[in-house]
């Protein structure tokens, strides 16, 4: 490798780089019990909160893939990210709110207060399915990234995706939310980090000033935002809309994410601090846009030979043709972007079978404890199975990126959550709650059909991430078909 960044040293940063974390997990773990894991104790500064959520939504996704696709994507994800403010703010004023005055553990349990036993537990299985899809595949991208140093050690993929998960299982098996607050909060910081000081060193190494980088980024083809043709998947309002219900369902109906937010003091700093958090995000992701257009300026420079798959463009360059330096800052950016979405969708994972099927917060006795860390257990394991698979399917499709993957695998899994909530909020019926399930399951195969035949059905239309819309849609219309004649009730 032209920069020296082999298996050894790689292993030695990730080395140094987990005991750091794990030092951060013995100091926030103390004294630790489930209410620790689920909740942080209902203590955690909103401030740090905020902080910490940007590394968990941007994830090693964002880190490899957002500046891969700018190449056939141009600056289009920005519009997507534009409709992140708008579902933000339906979070924080509508969601939160409820959130806090029912003092829910796990957000579905709403749907048990407004609907009933059949609607909470579908709720609950669509999160863990959408959550393990989501979060195994960041980890593969990462384990793919990383493997770009490792495979030429000899070491193999699985061990590779086995090692991740077992040093986030570490860290994590004690303190859950409480540790994971902190430790995100570190993390995003060495992942923006990483990703100015890249564009920094690129910069340099294509002699250009701060101002002629802008010019050069903004008066190129892959600074193209706008798109105005409706056909296009990537047209305006499409991805504008898209943005907003992604944000609301990854986030606002996401354990996962709400699980940081219930875990501070009060409804106000929950507030303060999404809102924040949500302002932050545009910036941030309009320097890893930059980035990627910055990566082909420089390997068009260096006349590089581009990867097949855009995903592997940022890491390609980093292990293989940037300096010593640049190659770890990346490493760095990387790992922590694996460990900070890695870490809290197990948390939230094991959080939501805990209390969602196990009942676990309702338990007397010290089994709870042990049964916690049996469940963290499994489904580190089933991460690492999933992982895998991901790798077989990534090898039978090499055009594939992982990015239009999770927000396809968004729009089919969270579409149900997305029905059964605006159904909730928006309506005062009650439903036949042992059929829900079953909507939910047509839903999204209505939906999945649509969305195959939809240039032939539908005069050439060609779905983009609103699929997940048309899907909550098909959630919300079924949920009419099976209410209860002449029997409402309010909205809790």
């Amino acid at each position: 490798m032209e920069n020296g960044l082999g298996a050894g040293l790689i292993t030695l940063v990730i080395a140094v780089y987990f005991l750091l974390l794990l030092g951060i997990a013995q100091l926030t773990s103390r004294g630790a019990d489930t209410e620790s894991f689920f909740v942080g104790n209902r203590q955690s500064p909103w401030y740090v909160v905020a902080f910490g959520m940007i590394g968990a939504s941007l994830s090693g996704v964002t880190f490899i893939s957002v500046p891969g696709a700018v190449l056939t994507n141009q600056f289009a994800y920005f519009q997507l990210v534009l409709g992140y403010l708008l579902g933000y703010l339906v979070i924080g004023l509508v969601l939160l709110p409820l959130y806090y005055r029912l003092q829910l553990t796990s957000i579905y349990g709403y749907l048990s207060q407004r609907f009933g036993f059949w609607s909470y537990k579908s709720g609950a299985f669509f999160f863990i399915l959408s959550r393990m899809v989501g979060a195994s595949s960041r980890v593969f991208l990462t384990a793919s990234a990383l493997q770009l140093g490792f495979r030429e050690a000899g070491i193999p993929f699985w061990l590779t995706t086995v090692l991740s998960i077992l040093l986030i299982w570490v860290y994590t098996r004690q303190g859950g939310i409480k540790t994971i607050v902190w430790t995100d909060t570190l993390q995003t910081a060495f992942m923006i980090g990483a990703a100015v000081v890249s564009v920094y060193l690129i910069k340099d190494e294509l002699n250009w000033s701060f101002t002629q980088m802008l010019t050069q980024i903004s008066s190129s083809e892959y600074a193209k935002t706008w798109f105005w043709d409706a056909k296009d998947a990537k047209y305006f309002f499409k991805q504008f809309f898209s943005g907003a219900f992604i944000a609301i369902v990854m986030t606002g109906l996401d354990q996962d994410m709400m699980q940081k937010n219930l875990s501070c003091r009060n409804l106000g700093d929950a507030q303060k601090n999404m809102f924040w958090f949500s302002i932050v995000l545009v910036f941030v992701n309009l320097i890893f846009l930059s980035l990627g257009a910055l990566l082909y300026f420089y390997a068009a420079h260096k006349g590089i030979e581009l990867p097949a798959k855009t995903d592997q463009l940022y890491p390609f360059l980093a292990f293989k043709h940037f300096s010593l330096f640049a190659g770890i800052i990346f490493l760095l950016g990387i790992v922590a972007a694996t460990y900070s979405s890695a870490d809290s969708s197990l948390t939230a994972l094991t959080t939501s079978f805990c209390v969602d099927f196990l009942e676990i917060d309702n338990q007397k006795g010290g089994t709870q404890t042990s049964t916690v860390k049996l469940v963290h257990i499994g489904f580190s394991v089933l991460m690492v199975l999933v992982v895998l698979a991901f790798k077989q399917i990534s090898d039978a499709y090499p055009e594939s990126n992982v990015l239009e993957i999770i927000f396809t695998a968004a729009g089919y899994t969270y579409g149900p959550l997305l029905g059964l909530f605006s159904f909730g909020l928006f309506t005062t019926w009650q439903v036949r709650d042992k059929w829900v399930p079953l909507i939910c399951v047509v839903a999204l195969v209505a939906s999945y059909t649509l969305n195959i035949y939809s240039e032939e059905w539908l005069w050439g239309y060609k779905f983009g991430f609103e699929i997940l819309m048309l899907n909550g849609f098909i959630t919300f219309i079924g949920l009419l078909c099976i209410t209860i004649p002449k029997e409402k009730t309010g909205v809790v």
